[in-house]
């Protein structure tokens, strides 16, 4: 994987060649008057404050909230914190000609959308919004979803980690990306997987959960989605390794989601990395009933409610070091973690 295919993959860069196959609908399946998504440049103030490491005060309010009067002097002894000159007050910085821009596009997409950045979305922080879920009405619920995300502080400071080239890191302009929201069922949703232009794997998205329709109809998903490559996708990428994801519909209609690099930065899903660039282990899939082409590509999904798992983004919960702790990542934490354990005993 080169910083070239990872630039490739930037919604500003696909999205003009392939904005008919996205979704434009909506959620009752009635065709949207207006853009489908918006993209704006990021402001440099903008992305240091989602990078600062300072205590969270999300910005981007349309009203700042306004305290009342206190009724009685009994309240309003309570309301006051303290008298310390010394004591420091949080104020979030403003951005009025972001926010503006921002709640104009927000309001031309119908007044709720899912926001990105170049390449990722922040699906890890999902559960710190109010309604645990990536639908936004404003700027301060993009800032406050943008702020708790690895994946949002991995675009700003890591966006060509894995990549193999030595050329210096071409110099980058982050966009804030505003799609329109729509309520997508995650068992239709895939991951395909191309190499050397060839679809040789798909898998379900939504690896976590059992969906009975996906095993009950994965030779008709798997030849659909073959049948979209070939007529959309095939030959009209920027790069011959890529990855795709696609949404099917209950009409069995197929529409385009995203494309992301081929390689480690995106997650495989059902597949490991060294399966898909080495070609192995990515036939046999089907049974001699179902056998699909020759070339048909290897389908994975989860076959039955035993391999349910939870999902991964629960880890992004908890703080680094007991996640690191819990999976042996760094050993020095659980070398450190085991001698205060001991210690502990000991004086016990």
């Amino acid at each position: 994987m080169k910083k070239e295919h990872v630039l490739h993959c930037q919604f500003s860069a696909w999205y003009p060649l392939f904005r008919s196959l996205t979704i434009k609908r909506a959620s009752r399946g009635l065709t949207s008057p207006g853009p489908s998504s918006v993209i704006l440049p990021l402001p440099q103030n903008v992305k240091d404050y989602l990078l600062d490491d300072g205590t969270l005060v999300v910005s981007g309010r349309e009203d700042p909230p306004t305290r009342s009067q206190p009724d009685s002097d009994d309240e309003a002894e309570e309301i006051q914190w303290s008298d310390d000159e010394n004591t420091a007050t949080l104020t979030a910085p403003e951005f009025p000609e972001f926010t503006t821009k921002v709640q104009e596009a927000i309001n031309s997409l119908g007044g709720s959308v899912f926001p990105k950045l170049n390449w990722s979305a922040p699906r890890d922080a999902y559960w710190i919004a109010m309604n645990s879920s990536l639908k936004c009405k404003t700027l301060s619920d993009i800032f406050l979803l943008f702020k708790s995300s690895d994946f949002i502080t991995r675009d700003f400071t890591q966006p060509f980690i894995h990549c193999t080239d030595d050329s210096p890191d071409p110099c980058m302009e982050y966009e804030l990306v505003l799609r329109k929201w729509c309520e997508l069922i995650p068992g239709a949703e895939f991951r395909c997987f191309v190499k050397e232009n060839k679809l040789i794997g798909i898998s379900q998205r939504d690896y976590t959960q059992y969906y009975d329709h996906i095993s009950k109809q994965k030779e008709d998903i798997c030849r659909c989605i073959q049948d979209f490559f070939k007529k959309h996708i095939q030959y009209k990428f920027l790069d011959e390794d890529f990855v795709f994801d696609i949404y099917r519909d209950s009409r069995g209609k197929v529409w385009l989601i995203d494309f992301n690099p081929f390689g480690e930065v995106t997650d495989s899903l059902l597949f490991t990395w060294e399966e898909l660039i080495s070609g192995r282990n990515l036939k046999g899939d089907f049974s001699e009933g179902d056998a699909l082409e020759q070339d048909s590509p290897a389908f994975r999904c989860t076959n039955s409610e035993v391999t349910v798992q939870p999902s991964p983004y629960l880890s992004y919960r908890l703080p680094k070091d007991f996640v690191d702790l819990s999976t042996g990542e760094d050993a020095h934490k659980l070398i450190d973690f085991l001698k205060l354990k001991r210690n502990q005993q000991e004086d016990e």
